[in-house]
C-alpha cells in the first residue's frame, strides 16, 4: 500500500511539473499564417490594466483603472470596456472570484458607469454578460442563514460556514454614471429538491426532478457551494447558460420569463418558469447516472458558439480537469446539445441529458493544465483560441489540434515573477504565476465595430 501511494504521488508531481513548466521566453513564441487575425483582450490579475494586443503580442491599446480587476472583461462594439471590479465586502471575503462592482470605460479610458452590486445580502462575482438591449446580466451570491437552509431541507452537517450562498442572476439596466435598475432576476433558491428530510420544504427525489437542483448534492460544505463562475446568453433562444462548477454541470434557464415566473415552475417561452431547461456534465448530480459518468471536472467558461462561426449553437467548455480520477489535466470540449426546433431539449426519461459523446476535444495532458479560471473561443476560420489562465498561456489550435499561435503572457507580472518563469523549466513545480494569470482571453476580428476609425499601432512599453 505504501508503495502504491508513493507511485501515485510521484505521478502527480511529474504531471504538475510538466503542466506548469514555463518556457524561458515569454511573449509570442509561435505565429503561423493559419492563425486568425485580430486583437486579443486580456486582463492579467497582477495589475490594474486591461490590454488589447495584436497578433505579435504588442500592446495596441490599454485601460488603466483604480480598482483591481475581478475576473471578466468585454470589449463592446462602441469601443467601451465593460469589466467586473473588486469591491471589498467582509461578508463575502473569499479568494475565489468576488467582484462587487461593474465598470464601463470609453475607448479613451474615461469611467462612464460605476455600479455596485454588493451589500450585506448579495455580492456579485466572477462573470457578467452584456445583452443586446444594453443591459447587463450579473451572477451574484445571496446569503441564506443556517436556519433558512435547514428549513429548505439542507443537511445541517453540510453547513460548515454557518451560511449558504446560493446563486442569483440579475439583469441590470444602467442608469446614469452610478445607478442601475434590476429589471429581472432568477434565484436558484426557488428551484431546489431534497431527499434528506421529508418534514422540510422541497422534499422529493432528485431523480424524479432533473429540472431542480439537489440541495444536498455537494462536493464541499462551504458557503460558496455552487461557484457559478460564468454566464452566457443566447439571444436567438432567449436562454441563459450557467456554469455550476461544484456540480460539474452546465445549466440552461429561460430568460423570457417575468421575475415572478422565474421564481416559479411554469411560464415563459418554454413553459417551465425558472426551472432548469437543460443540464449536462455530471448525471450523478440528479441520480441519472453514477460517479463514473461524470465528464466535466471543475470547468469554466461554458458558452454557445456564436452564429456565423463553425459549430454555431454548440457549447464550448474549458474542462479544467482537477478532479479527474487518475491524472489531472485540462481539455477543451465541444458538445452538440440535444435541442429541438422550438428551443426545448430532448431527453429520454430513462437516461441523462445528452449528448453521450463530445463533438470535439482538444487535449495535451503533458502541457495543458489549469486547475482554475481559463476559457476557450471559436475563431471564424474554425480554429479555437485557448486560455490556460493560471499560467497566462494563450494559444490557438486548428481542428486537428495543431498549435498555430502561441503566447505566454508577460504583462502584469513583476520582475521577480518573470525571473521565476525563466527558471521554472528546471524541474520543480512553480505553481501559478499570479501576475500573468487571467480569467480568460478574447480575440476580436480586425473588422469588429469597436475598431472602425481607430488606428491600432504598437504602444511603447
Amino acid at each position: 500500500m505504501q508503495r502504491f501511494v508513493i507511485i501515485v504521488a510521484c505521478c502527480f508531481v511529474m504531471n504538475f511539473a510538466g503542466a506548469y513548466a514555463q518556457p524561458i521566453k515569454r511573449g509570442v513564441v509561435r505565429k503561423t499564417d493559419q492563425a486568425s487575425l485580430g486583437y486579443t483582450l486580456i486582463a492579467p490579475f497582477g495589475g490594474q490594466e486591461t490590454f488589447l494586443i495584436d497578433i505579435d503580442g504588442n500592446v495596441v491599446h490599454s485601460w488603466t483603472t483604480e480598482r483591481k480587476p475581478s475576473q471578466a472583461a468585454y470589449l463592446l462594439e462602441d469601443g467601451s470596456l465593460l469589466r467586473t471590479a473588486k469591491i471589498p465586502n467582509e461578508s463575502f471575503n473569499v479568494p475565489g472570484g468576488p467582484a462587487g462592482g461593474i465598470q464601463k470605460f470609453d475607448w479613451d479610458g474615461n469611467l462612464t458607469w460605476d455600479y455596485v452590486v454588493s451589500d450585506d445580502r448579495r455580492h456579485s462575482h466572477h462573470d457578467i454578460e452584456p445583452l443586446p438591449n444594453g443591459n447587463v446580466l450579473v451572477v451574484a451570491w445571496e446569503v441564506k442563514t443556517k436556519a433558512e437552509a435547514i428549513e429548505a431541507g439542507r443537511d445541517p452537517a453540510k453547513i460548515s460556514d454557518g451560511v449558504l450562498w446560493p446563486e442569483v442572476v440579475l439583469e441590470i439596466k444602467p442608469i446614469g454614471k452610478t445607478g442601475g435598475e434590476v429589471v429581472w432576476e432568477w434565484c436558484l433558491w426557488d428551484h431546489l429538491v431534497q431527499s434528506f428530510d421529508k418534514s422540510k420544504q422541497n422534499f422529493g427525489q432528485p431523480a424524479d426532478h432533473p429540472e431542480l437542483i439537489d440541495l444536498n448534492y455537494i462536493e464541499r460544505p462551504i458557503a460558496d457551494w455552487i461557484h457559478a463562475n460564468s454566464i452566457d446568453y443566447n439571444p436567438q433562444l432567449d436562454q441563459i447558460l450557467l456554469c455550476g462548477r461544484t456540480f460539474d454541470e452546465v445549466w440552461v434557464i429561460d430568460h423570457s420569463t417575468t421575475t415572478a415566473e422565474a421564481a416559479s415552475h411554469s411560464g415563459g417561452r418554454y413553459g417551465k418558469g425558472g426551472d432548469l431547461l437543460y443540464r449536462w456534465g455530471n448525471p450523478f448530480a440528479y441520480f441519472a447516472g453514477t460517479p463514473f459518468d461524470q465528464v466535466l471536472f471543475g470547468h469554466h467558461d461554458p458558452h454557445w458558439i456564436q452564429p456565423g462561426l463553425p459549430g454555431a449553437g454548440n457549447i464550448l467548455i474549458f474542462n479544467n480537469g482537477s478532479d479527474r480520477d487518475q491524472r489531472a489535466f485540462s481539455t477543451v470540449d465541444e458538445i452538440v446539445p440535444p435541442i429541438k426546433s422550438a428551443g426545448s431539449y430532448a431527453r429520454d426519461p430513462n437516461a441523462p441529458f445528452g449528448p453521450a459523446k463530445m463533438h470535439w476535444t482538444y487535449k495535451d495532458p503533458a502541457n495543458l493544465y489549469s486547475p482554475r479560471v481559463s476559457g476557450a473561443q471559436r475563431m471564424p476560420n474554425g480554429n479555437t483560441l485557448i486560455c490556460s489562465g493560471e499560467t497566462g498561456h494563450v494559444f490557438e489550435v486548428t481542428p486537428a489540434g495543431d498549435v498555430v499561435w502561441d503566447l505566454w503572457n508577460k504583462l502584469g507580472a513583476t520582475e521577480a515573477e518573470l525571473v521565476h518563469a525563466a527558471t521554472a523549466a528546471t524541474g520543480a513545480p512553480p505553481g501559478p504565476l499570479g501576475g500573468v494569470a487571467m480569467f480568460r482571453a478574447t480575440r476580436y476580428a480586425p473588422d469588429y465595430p469597436a475598431f472602425r476609425g481607430r488606428t491600432l499601432k504598437p504602444l511603447k512599453q
